[in-house]
């Protein structure tokens, strides 16, 4: 009898949506019989998730930037390695991609998943430096596993050439429902704006918005939910009515509270925010960013994605939807139907099963059931 495949997954981050994405990826791995076992920090939730799973997990300290203390995390990934023995490496975002491929440099089967681009996050020489690395370290990934179309096509246009596979991002829509446990909630219209508080997310555009949604809707109300870096800085510009809920192991009763989940992100690869809110059947605004479009259901109406960076169009379109309430709830719906249809998690777990069944030459019965509905694109 062929024993399973062993699968170390490396992921920096251990809280937000990469760590949501590396636990529920290692969840549904286990239950397929897949012997898996995650690198990463300590602290977050990330590794306290995966022993509740009764996932193996070692230490890998590591910092979320390149650095001088690089080139000891490499040694120290590269080590573990050699511990574990896997059949196939599976790196999440910039930094456990960069650790990994210089790591096992081609060594082994190694998947990439970035997470978004770091080079989008960076400016100047320190951009450069990234999309440099991102460029001469493809020849080191077995494949690059991207969670949009737009990210695959940005990386494609920047030089990276690689052997690319797009599994868009997906949610527990049995977790992630309309019915449930709602957020305590008030009078008026309720805003709600789910993610980490940084650069990224963009909530100090939405907190410059804000007060032309208030002067526009009578009685608006705006809850951040989350924590980051940006938090005391966010908090100290922030109108006095917008309220701070903190960090949650579950966000499902916030979005169940909102009448609108706004997601105003500087750059993205495919969030989980806007997919988690329409499974709640509410009706998201995003901006314009790799895969915020591929995540919006083809039909929805264009004032629901704006511009990065738009105040004003983004306090456009919010006072647009909180004062059409028929509107709203048609999105939810139609929302909800896109997300069960289209971003199931079971479906993207498969799929990226998928990906390492090709990679290690396994058939279907090794990997844990047939192909039919699984969605993994190959370019």
């Amino acid at each position: 009898m062929r024993i399973a495949p062993h699968i170390l997954h490396v992921a920096q981050p251990v809280e937000g949506g990469v760590a949501r994405v590396v636990t529920d990826l290692v969840a549904a791995q286990l239950a397929t019989g897949l012997r898996v076992t995650v690198a990463c920090p300590r602290g977050g939730t990330l590794a306290y998730d995966l022993r509740e799973l009764g996932c193996r997990v070692l230490r890998w300290d590591a910092t979320r930037s390149p650095g001088h203390q690089l080139w000891g995390e490499v040694r120290r990934l590269a080590w573990l390695v050699r511990e574990v023995r896997p059949d196939l490496v599976h790196a999440h975002s910039a930094k456990a991609g960069l650790a990994a491929r210089l790591a096992v440099r081609g060594g082994l089967p190694t998947v990439y998943q970035p997470h978004a681009w770091s080079f989008e996050a960076a400016h100047g020489g320190v951009a450069r430096l990234a999309l440099g690395w991102e460029r001469y370290g493809a020849r080191w990934a077995t494949r690059v596993l991207c969670v949009s179309q737009a990210e695959r096509r940005t990386g494609h246009r920047s030089g990276i050439s690689a052997r690319w596979h797009v599994v868009p991002n997906g949610v527990d829509t049995a977790r992630f429902r309309p019915e449930g446990d709602t957020a305590p909630s008030g009078t008026g219209p309720l805003v709600v704006c789910v993610g980490r508080l940084c650069r990224q997310k963009g909530q100090d555009v939405l907190l410059r918005a804000w007060p032309e949604v208030e002067r526009q809707v009578a009685g608006a109300r705006l809850v951040l939910v989350g924590d980051g870096p940006d938090a005391r800085r966010l908090r100290a510009s922030a109108p006095a009515s917008v309220k701070f809920a903190g960090a949650t192991s579950d966000a499902a009763p916030w979005y169940r509270a909102a009448d609108l989940v706004v997601l105003p992100s500087r750059w993205e690869g495919m969030a989980l925010a806007p997919l988690e809110a329409m499974a709640c059947a509410r009706p998201v605004v995003v901006t314009d960013v790799n895969g915020a479009r591929e995540s919006l259901p083809a039909d929805h109406p264009p004032s629901c994605l704006v511009p990065p960076e738009d105040p004003g169009a983004l306090a456009r379109a919010l006072t647009e939807l909180l004062r059409d309430e028929p509107l709203r709830t048609a999105l939810g719906a139609q929302g909800r139907t896109h997300v069960v249809r289209a971003h199931d998690l079971q479906q993207t777990t498969d799929a990226v099963t998928d990906v390492y069944r090709e990679l290690l030459g396994l058939g279907t019965a090794q990997a844990g059931g047939p192909d039919e509905g699984r969605k993994c694109i190959t370019t």
